[in-house]
């Protein structure tokens, strides 16, 4: 290690000593006067400016990580070594100049930020999950961290950026997300007031494509959307989100997305959107399809359109819905599968359409639409769009 950042370790220990002692708290006149003190009070205007930079960094915000996040092209921002931060996004992964002077410093901002988060981190609990508050300049921020012996080789920090989705069917297009084929079928599904998931893996663009198809829902239709953060933004006049709430350093104060889908039901929807499902909370959403409100919507983490079933079945067991059950109402509740793929490039492309299809007691995903064109099954969307008196989608 180099003698510089040892240096500039020393003075954010001595400002950090300073602070704790006088009890003056962390503002940036307090940190400056520290600063200042601490360097003797003779340094020039740049010198104090750097120190003032460095100490940011360990006060406030995500530190030196800070400029990666306000990065728009940045997805993810991982830390796996004092010396190798990486970022993932359009681009797709790759090693940045960033540098923490020690394993220590990769340490005290992974705690400062679980404690942002209202969690704890240290050798009791030695990893967290959580979302940092309020939306910065960059949205929402989810944030794991774990700490060794967890982490064999040194503390981990991964910062998922969840941009506003804000594109609309017409821009995706544009960004050959899929062609003109695709967008004449997504149209007609909203149009038919068709349910629907959405799947694909982490980043595959599954809210970019569900928020653009909740802007091309009549402005007559009320939205209500229940999340985890606020992710999903589309431009409709009738939009209202709910948001879930994490529990305290204590465990108090947990409000779920099981217990949101309950309460959205009280508020009058046309359409009931989960952001994401990924618990016992698919109950609830199944039910509530179940009882009049169609066009519902939601996003599933899922390999391919066929696997959703399999999928639902081991979170549906969470809610204590039995696989028999969980078929029932799957079949009853949605009709269509859209899925999601990242392209070798980075890019995002919808590469399926599946049709919910009922085969005795069960259900399975059938394909209907693939990467551009028509399959064999193409006519169970055709017959799903004409019995909503929509006729053929092309």
């Amino acid at each position: 290690m180099t003698e510089a950042p040892r240096q500039g370790t020393d003075l954010v220990d001595r400002v950090r000593r300073r602070l704790a002692e006088s009890g003056a708290g962390s503002d940036h006149k307090a940190v400056a006067d520290a600063v200042r003190k601490e360097t003797g009070g003779v340094a020039g205007h740049l010198d104090i400016l750097d120190a003032l930079k460095l100490v940011r960094h360990e006060f406030v915000g995500a530190g030196p990580l800070e400029s990666l996040l306000g990065d728009p092209k940045v997805s993810d921002v991982l830390v796996t070594a004092p010396d190798e931060v990486w970022v993932d996004g359009a681009n797709g992964l790759r090693r940045t100049e960033i540098r923490f002077p020690d394993e220590e410093a990769v340490r005290r901002l992974a705690q400062r930020l679980a404690l942002a988060a209202g969690r704890r981190l240290d050798e009791a609990q030695p990893f967290v999950d959580g979302w940092l508050p309020g939306k910065g300049p960059h949205g929402h921020v989810r944030l794991h961290a774990v700490l060794p012996p967890i982490a064999a080789e040194g503390t981990c920090l991964s910062l998922r950026v969840l941009r506003p989705a804000v594109h609309d069917l017409h821009a995706l297009r544009r960004l050959g997300t899929f062609d003109e084929k695709g967008l004449a079928v997504l149209v007609a599904i909203v149009r038919a007031r068709l349910a629907f998931l959405v799947t694909g893996a982490t980043g595959s663009g599954k809210s970019t494509l569900l928020a653009a198809l909740l802007g091309a829902v009549s402005p007559t239709e009320r939205i209500v959307c229940v999340e985890d953060a606020g992710e999903l933004q589309p431009r409709h006049p009738q939009f209202v989100r709910l948001l879930a709430r994490p529990p305290n350093v204590e465990g108090a104060g947990e409000i779920t997305l099981r217990e949101l889908v309950r309460e959205a039901l009280r508020m009058r929807p046309d359409r009931l959107v989960v952001g994401e499902v990924r618990g016992a909370e698919v109950c609830e959403l199944l039910a509530a399809l179940n009882t009049g409100h169609e066009g519902g919507a939601g996003t599933l983490h899922a390999n391919s359109p066929g696997e959703v079933p399999a999928r639902l079945e081991a979170l549906a067991a969470l809610g204590g819905l039995s696989r028999a059950a969980l078929h029932s109402q799957l079949a009853a509740a949605v009709q269509l599968v859209l899925h999601m793929r990242r392209r070798a490039n980075g890019t995002r492309a919808l590469a399926e359409v599946g049709v919910v299809h009922r085969e005795g007691d069960t259900v399975r995903v059938r394909s209907a639409w693939r990467e551009g064109d028509w399959t064999g099954e193409s006519a169970l969307l055709t017959r799903l769009l004409a019995g909503k008196g929509r006729g053929k989608p092309c």
